[in-house]
């Protein structure tokens, strides 16, 4: 029993000394990026969802009733003003304009006539005239050669009124004719073609035939709530709205797949007026379009510059969050404490110092997970705009 227990202590004290070999040595602080809070000028946006819209649209619709015989347009194609796009059926147009130009000949033919009449009443009161005069017949009969010359104009008016109306009548038939042409009101690209060969429209239906729109310039709309669009008010130079529009700088557009449109566009006006269904003032802003990039009905991103001049700024990448606060680690003589910041906005990759820092300070740039406030830490200084660069974005 003795020489058991001998045994096991002996084996304790050996395990015990072992232990203690394998235990780590203590390396002293771990090294830890560090920057310096710098001042700079930066360039933020505000965003603002936007559609976009061609400089002029024109719905097309017929001017008559009639079957579509003919589309003579692709949806996408740019057409010039007064190039014809649909054909309608025009064989009863036809007819009519054929039965009342036959109208305009009877017309005419019956003018003629009455001239003619006209021309005899006046050669018969020309001859009863002078036998008149010499008492040779008596005055009964002049008077009625008079009456037969006034008649006879009358009906020469009533010939030409009935011309009148013949004309207005082929004038009309004809105009239907030229209307089964229906042509561009506008120079600009074919939108949708939801009707058909076959398809029986009128200047009545709800759905155009399509729709002409001009891109050589476009308009972006996008719209701010109510404290958003005081808040512009107050930060805008100028003293009254226009001036304050005037004053704005050029804007951005961002397109639907995230890439930056080429050209920069101005805000032209402000409705100054709330939606009453959604609570915003809507903002018209005009861009360019050479060439032809954006479509009416296209959709993209506003980005409304907003200057900062030399603010404090830190790598975005060396905050975290806690409980609805921002913390950064700020190095205060060889340890790592943690500390509350207020930030301004976040730009490129930079957050911008509001409170909680000041120009110089050292704060641990990045790779801090798991460390605790009060750490000794050993500095391994970097430079801001190297470690911001090397950011790629995620999306």
């Amino acid at each position: 029993m003795k020489s058991h227990l001998i045994l096991f202590a002996t084996a304790l004290v050996l395990f015990t000394s072992c232990k203690k070999k394998e235990a780590p040595k203590d390396t002293g602080p771990k090294p830890f990026p560090v920057v310096q809070v710098e001042t700079k000028n930066l360039t933020g946006y505000q965003t603002f969802p936007a559609s976009i819209e061609g400089k002029t649209n024109n719905d097309v619709r017929a001017k008559i009733q009639g079957y579509i015989t003919q589309v003579l347009v692709n949806e996408g194609e740019f057409v010039t003003k007064g190039q014809p796009l649909f054909r309608l059926e025009t064989n009863v147009l036809s007819q009519n304009a054929s039965a009342a130009k036959s109208g305009v000949s009877a017309a005419q033919a019956n003018v003629s006539a009455a001239n003619a009449s006209v021309n005899a009443a006046k050669v018969e009161v020309n001859k009863l005239r002078p036998l008149v005069e010499k008492n040779i017949i008596s005055d009964v009969q002049l008077q009625t050669a008079l009456a037969d010359l006034a008649k006879a104009n009358a009906g020469v008016q009533q010939a030409r009124a009935a011309q009148s109306q013949a004309q207005a009548t082929y004038n009309g038939a004809a105009a239907n004719v030229d209307y089964s042409v229906i042509r561009a009101p506008i120079s600009g690209v074919v939108g949708k073609l939801p009707l058909k060969v076959g398809s029986l429209v009128g200047p009545t239906d709800a759905i155009p035939l399509t729709t002409i729109s001009d891109t050589s310039s476009v308009f972006a709309f996008f719209s701010m709530n109510e404290k958003q669009y005081f808040d512009f008010l107050e930060k805008a130079k100028g003293a009254t709205v226009n001036e304050k529009l005037r004053n704005l700088p050029m804007v951005d557009l961002e397109l639907a797949n995230g890439s930056s449109y080429g050209e920069k566009g101005k805000i032209e006006t402000v409705t100054g007026q709330v939606d009453p269904e959604t609570g915003t003032i809507q903002f018209k802003v005009a861009f360019t379009n050479p060439q032809k990039l954006l479509s009416n009905g296209n959709s993209g991103v506003i980005k409304l510059p907003k200057a900062y001049d030399q603010v404090l700024v830190i790598p975005e990448s060396s905050t975290y969050e806690e409980q609805g606060l921002i913390y950064v680690y700020k190095v205060q003589k060889d340890s790592a404490v943690n500390s509350i910041v207020e930030l301004q906005d976040r730009v490129d990759n930079y957050a911008i110092i509001k409170s909680g820092l000041k120009k110089g300070d050292k704060i641990i740039a990045s790779g801090f997970t798991g460390l605790k406030s009060g750490t000794k830490i050993k500095e391994q200084p970097v430079k801001m705009d190297d470690m911001v660069k090397s950011i790629k974005p995620i999306f």
